[in-house]
């Protein structure tokens, strides 16, 4: 199975990526998670994108706040797919890494989950790496399946609570 990327702009956001990290390990997909800057280590963040092919990624995630250039950077250098996960900050409430996140130039796809959606950025990359991989797409349907049983359960006590 492919391996997912996941580069951090900042260890800061190691609390939102762990989501991400989290949902990896359930679905028991490879991962790899590094700190690279956009603006202080574009070299490595760059050179970490062009090898991630040959190096067994099957998709990157670039988690970055503030101006968030991070996904984009990443996104520049590979041709895999990226998901870019806008961090909240302090002053803006992720609003501004949202936009940064999103607004990618024609020809440089990132695809853009919620502030701080990690989880989701994680699906996204499971759902990618299974259009190749049926035993992954299988687990994905399960966990639909269960989350669904979920809501079922909640509105089934909601309705013996109010029915009384």
């Amino acid at each position: 199975m492919k391996k997912v990327g996941i580069v951090m702009g900042s260890d800061s956001d190691l609390p939102v990526v762990q989501k991400a990290i989290d949902t990896l390990k359930d679905l028991e997909i490879p991962y790899e998670v590094h700190v690279y800057s956009a603006h202080r280590t574009p070299e490595q963040a760059g050179e970490f994108a062009r090898t991630a092919r040959e190096n067994g990624f099957g998709v990157l995630i670039g988690a970055a706040g503030m101006a968030a250039h991070l996904a984009g950077a990443i996104a520049a250098n590979t041709t895999l797919p990226v998901i870019g996960i806008p961090c909240k900050g302090s002053v803006l409430d992720g609003i501004d890494a949202l936009l940064s996140t999103v607004q990618m130039p024609s020809g440089i796809p990132v695809a853009t989950v919620a502030i701080n959606g990690a989880a989701n950025a994680a699906l996204l990359a499971a759902e990618i790496l299974a259009v190749e991989d049926l035993t992954l797409a299988q687990k994905l349907a399960a966990l639909r399946r269960k989350g669904a049983e979920k809501v079922l359960a909640k509105d089934a006590a909601l309705a013996e609570q109010l029915h009384q």
